[in-house]
C-alpha cells in the first residue's frame, strides 16, 4: 500500500516524571499561545516535541520512541535510535473485526515497546506523521497519558540531519495499564449519518483533497478506490489536512490553525467529527483540532470507505462522477 503525504509544528513547556521539555518556540510559532489551546496546553504542556528536544532526550529513561510508518522497510533502513517499530495495520487494528486494536492487544503492544505507567511516549512516522497521529488517537481512546508527536515526523528529523540507526532496540517489558476504550472519542457511521440528516448540531470536517471532496476522484492518485460512490457527506466542510502544516511538515502556529478553521465556520462551539478515506489523514486533523485547539472532536475511522458504500447514507457529489464510468 503506497500512501504519500505531509505533516507538522508548535511547542510549549512541559514537565513530567523528571522530563523537562524545552520552552523554545518552533518555526514561526509564538512563544506562548494567546489563548488556551487545549486542556494540556493550558497547563503549560504541549502534545508536540521538537526534533531538537527528542535528540537531547534519547537516553532519558522516562522516554520511549515509537515509529508508526506505512511504507514497508522504512524503519529497517534507518530509524530514530532506540525507537520501536509498531505496524499500524497489524498492531493497531483488529484484523478480523475491522476495528481498532482491542484493549488487551494494545496493552501488549505498548508493554513490548517498554512503555511504563509514567513513560512519556513520542510517536513519529513517515508521510509526515499520518499514522503517528492515528497512533496518538488510539492512545487517547484507551486513556494512555503522556503521549507526544514528534513535530514534523521522519521528514523533519531527516531534514535536520539527526541520527538514524538500523539496530533493533529490545526494551525490558513495560508495566503500562491500558484502560477501557472511550467511545466519546470515536465517531460511528450512525453518528455521521445523523449529522448529515440533521445539520447544525455537529460539524463535519472532510480533510481530503478538493477533488476527493467534490467527487471528481474516488481516491488519491495511486490509491485503489475502496468506495463505489464519490463525493462527501452532505453539510461537511472541506479543510484539507495539508493546509495545517508548514513547508517543513511541522504544524502551523495555533492561532493560524484557529483562523483556517474559522473561515469555514469551525470555531469549537459545536462538536466536530473528522473523516477522510480510511481514517489516518483525519487523525492528523483530529490531533490539530483536539490537542492543539482544544475543540471537542471525534475521529470517524470508518471514513469514506464505510460511509460511501453504506446503503441509505446520503451523499453530495458536485462533480457527478459515477463509479465504473470514465
Amino acid at each position: 500500500m503506497a500512501l504519500h503525504r505531509v505533516l507538522g509544528g508548535f511547542v510549549a513547556a512541559f514537565a513530567l516524571s523528571g522530563v523537562a521539555f524545552a520552552q523554545t518556540p518552533v518555526v514561526t510559532a509564538p512563544a506562548a499561545p494567546s489563548q488556551a489551546t487545549s486542556s494540556s496546553t493550558a497547563r503549560g504542556e504541549s502534545p508536540l516535541v521538537t526534533t531538537e528536544w527528542l535528540e537531547k532526550n534519547l537516553k532519558n529513561a522516562n522516554v520511549r520512541v515509537i515509529e508508526v510508518s506505512v511504507n514497508p522497510g522504512v524503519f529497517e533502513r534507518g530509524h530514530i535510535p532506540g525507537a520501536v517499530n509498531v505496524n499500524w495495520h497489524t498492531d493497531l487494528v483488529d484484523t478480523v473485526n475491522r476495528d481498532i486494536a482491542s484493549q488487551d492487544k494494545f496493552q501488549t503492544v505498548l508493554r513490548r515497546a517498554g512503555v511504563d505507567t509514567d513513560t512519556v511516549t513520542v510517536l513519529y512516522g513517515d508521510n509526515n506523521n499520518w499514522f503517528a497521529a492515528w497512533g496518538a488517537w488510539i492512545f487517547d481512546v484507551y486513556g494512555v497519558p503522556n503521549v507526544k508527536i514528534l513535530d514534523g515526523g521522519r521528514k523533519k528529523w531527516e531534514a535536520d540531519g539527526r541520527p538514524l540507526s538500523t539496530a533493533a532496540k529490545i526494551w525490558s517489558p513495560g508495566n503500562v495499564v491500558v484502560g477501557a476504550a472511550n467511545p466519546a472519542l470515536r465517531a460511528r457511521l450512525a453518528d455521521v449519518t445523523a449529522a448529515a440528516k440533521a445539520p447544525g448540531q455537529t460539524v463535519l470536517v472532510d480533510i481530503r483533497s478538493p477533488d476527493e471532496y467534490s467527487g471528481k476522484v474516488f481516491a488519491p492518485s495511486g490509491v485503489q478506490e475502496l468506495s463505489i460512490r464519490a463525493g462527501h457527506v452532505p453539510g461537511a466542510v472541506n479543510v484539507p489536512w495539508g493546509r495545517l502544516v508548514a513547508e517543513d511538515g511541522t504544524f502551523k502556529p495555533v492561532e493560524e490553525l484557529r483562523a483556517i478553521y474559522k473561515t469555514v465556520g469551525v470555531d469549537g462551539s459545536k462538536p466536530i467529527i473528522t473523516y477522510c478515506r480510511i481514517g489516518e489523514r483525519s487523525s492528523h486533523s483530529w490531533f490539530a483540532l483536539s490537542k492543539l485547539l482544544g475543540y471537542d472532536t471525534r475521529n470517524y475511522d470508518g471514513s469514506w470507505t464505510e460511509y460511501g458504500n453504506s446503503v441509505g447514507a446520503p451523499i453530495a457529489n458536485p462533480a457527478g462522477t459515477v463509479w465504473g464510468k470514465t
